[in-house]
């Protein structure tokens, strides 16, 4: 997306401002941000962004502490702690999202409003893991009609279920 004021540089800027339920959307590059004085929220473009900062905000927010003071949790592969994690906003290795699973599944819900994931997928094997996904909706939509005795709609998803499953 190109910039809206200077019509140049790529916009790297994207600000949303919502005001009396009106919606104001602009996309700027960072010169004409820091140009730009007459703006009305006031940005500060030279202080680094930092993941820690945004995490250790949300990071147990509104999750009894209890919970945590029980033993204090080690990875066996890097040796970092959930301690460690909060602190500087990284985990040591892959073996640590296994580890501290308990502690990340609800921070990870709080930040992305799911621990699924829904975003982009490489086309090479984005087919395959569609149809997948599909199934796994789909048979989650079966037990619920089975649950609600919907039978005739029950066998069509499952029937949809069955296509699908010959394409994989």
């Amino acid at each position: 997306m190109i910039c809206e004021k200077c019509n140049q540089k790529e916009a790297t800027i994207h600000l949303t401002e919502i005001i009396n339920g009106k919606k104001r959307e602009i996309h700027i590059c960072e010169d004409c941000a820091n140009k730009e004085k007459s703006m009305s929220f006031n940005m500060d473009f030279d202080t680094p962004f930092s993941m820690k900062d945004i995490l250790s905000s949300v990071i147990d927010m509104g999750i009894n502490n209890d919970f945590y003071k029980v033993e204090e949790v080690i990875c066996s592969e890097c040796k970092g702690s959930y301690r460690r994690f909060k602190n500087i906003g990284r985990l040591g290795c892959n073996k640590c999202y296994d580890t501290f699973k308990e502690q990340l599944t609800p921070v990870i819900k709080r930040i992305q409003g799911s621990t699924d994931h829904i975003g982009k997928v490489p086309k090479k094997i984005g087919g395959s893991l569609r149809i997948k996904n599909e199934i796994k909706r789909l048979k989650k939509e079966l037990n619920e009609a089975v649950g609600k005795e919907e039978f005739e709609r029950a066998a069509k998803l499952r029937d949809k279920i069955k296509e699908l499953e010959k394409q994989i």
